[in-house]
C-alpha cells in the first residue's frame, strides 16, 4: 500500500534517517513532491497515490534537499517558483551532491517563457510540465524517466559492486561527470578513494581535485579513439598516487565530444620499504636514507629540503655522510649504488 509522507516533525527527526531502509521500493517507486503550496496539488498526490506511487512531500527548499537525502526517492516533481530557495537551486543542490545527483527532477511551472524553461533545464532538469498539473501527464513523463533511472541505476549497481571489490586489492576508482550542468564533479567514489583524495588533494566530492579535473580535460580525447593516455602521479614523501584514466562509463548528459562520465583507477604506491632497505643495506640513519632515495629519485638539494622540510645545506651535511658510508664522492655514483641495490631487493621499484 502506497503512503503520503508529510513534513512533520515525526518525519524530519533525526531518528528517521533510516527512512530509505523502510520504503517498500521492490513493489512501489518512490516519489518526492517539492511545493510550498502542496494542498495546490492534490489531484496529483491521489492520483499517484491510487496508482501505486509512494508519496514524499517537502514544502521549502531546505525539507527537500534533506528528505531527498533521507528517502533517495525514485523521481522528484519540483516547484520551480518557492520563496526562499526556489526550485533551480534546489535542483542545481540536487545534482552537485553524489548521493542525489542521479535522481531525475521533472519541474512543476506556471512560467512558460523560454528563459525559464532553458533555466529548468540548465539547473538540472530532465522535463517540465506547466500549472495547472495534469495528473495524466505528469505520470506519463514520470513513466518515459523512471524507466531511464531503474536502467542507469543496475548498471550503477553491478559497476559499484565490481569497483568496490577494486578497493580490497589496493586499487581505487572514482567516477566524474563530464558536460552539462554537473561538468567536472565527482559523481561517484570507492571508500578507499574518498581517504585517499583527501589526504593527497584535501578534497571531498562533488569536487574533483583541480590537477585531476586538467589531465582528464587533457586526455579525453585522445582515450575515446582507444589511446589509453598517459598516467597521473603525485607523490607524498616516498608514496605516490597514481590515475589511469579506465574508460567512458556512459553518456550521462546525452551530449558528445567527451561528456559522460569516465572511470579514473586509482593506486597508491609505497616506496617505504625501500627507504627502509637503504638504510638497513648502508648503515644510514632515517634521514640520511631518505636524502640517499630523492638523489636516486634525481631531485637537488633544494628540492630534498622542501620535500623533507629541512634547508639544502642541512641536505648537503647528509648528503656528506652519506657518500662517506657509502665510499663515493659524487651524488651519481652514490645513486648509481643505491639504484644497484634497490633493484635486487625490490625489482618493481620505479627510479
Amino acid at each position: 500500500m502506497s503512503s503520503v509522507l508529510e513534513d512533520s516533525p515525526a518525519t524530519l527527526n533525526p531518528l528517521n534517517r533510516s527512512l530509505d531502509h523502510t520504503l517498500d521500493r521492490a513493489n512501489s517507486d518512490v516519489v518526492l513532491i517539492v511545493d510550498d503550496v502542496p494542498d495546490n496539488l492534490s489531484v496529483l498526490h491521489d492520483a499517484l497515490d491510487e496508482s501505486g506511487y509512494t508519496v514524499l512531500v517537502a514544502t521549502n527548499g531546505e525539507a527537500a534537499l534533506q528528505r531527498a537525502l533521507q528517502a533517495r526517492p525514485d523521481i522528484v516533481l519540483l516547484d520551480a517558483m518557492m520563496p526562499g530557495m526556489d526550485g533551480f537551486e534546489v535542483a542545481k543542490r540536487l545534482k552537485a551532491m553524489a548521493e542525489t545527483s542521479h535522481i531525475p527532477i521533472i519541474f512543476m511551472t506556471g512560467l512558460t517563457e523560454t528563459e525559464h524553461l532553458v533555466a529548468a533545464l540548465e539547473a538540472g532538469g530532465v522535463d517540465y510540465v506547466t500549472k495547472p498539473i495534469k495528473p495524466k501527464e505528469v505520470m506519463a513523463r514520470m513513466g518515459v524517466h523512471l524507466q531511464g533511472a531503474r536502467r542507469a541505476r543496475q548498471e550503477a549497481r553491478q559497476a559499484g559492486q565490481a569497483r568496490n571489490a577494486l578497493d580490497a586489492f589496493g586499487y581505487a576508482s572514482i567516477t566524474v561527470r563530464m558536460g552539462g550542468a554537473a561538468d567536472g564533479r565527482l559523481v561517484w567514489q570507492t571508500p578507499l578513494a574518498r581517504d585517499l583524495l583527501m589526504r593527497y588533494y584535501g578534497t571531498a566530492a562533488p569536487q574533483t581535485p583541480e590537477p585531476v579535473l586538467a589531465w582528464l580535460r587533457r586526455h579525453m580525447a585522445d582515450a575515446e579513439r582507444q589511446i589509453e593516455p598517459p598516467r597521473l602521479a603525485v607523490e607524498q614523501g616516498p608514496r605516490r598516487l597514481t590515475f589511469r584514466l579506465h574508460q567512458q562509463t556512459g553518456d550521462a548528459e546525452g551530449g558528445a565530444g567527451g561528456s559522460g562520465d569516465w572511470l579514473i583507477v586509482m593506486r597508491e604506491i609505497s616506496d617505504d620499504a625501500v627507504v627502509e632497505a637503504m638504510s638497513l643495506s648502508f648503515k644510514l640513519t632515517a634521514r640520511e636514507a631518505e636524502v640517499l632515495y630523492w638523489v636516486v629519485k634525481g631531485k637537488t638539494n633544494r628540492d630534498i629540503g622542501d620535500i623533507l622540510g629541512s634547508s639544502p645545506a642541512t641536505v648537503k651535511k647528509h648528503l656528506e655522510r652519506v657518500y662517506a658510508k657509502l665510499g663515493v664522492e659524487t651524488r651519481t655514483a652514490a645513486a648509481g649504488m643505491a639504484m644497484n641495490r634497490i633493484r635486487q631487493l625490490h625489482p618493481q621499484f620505479e627510479g
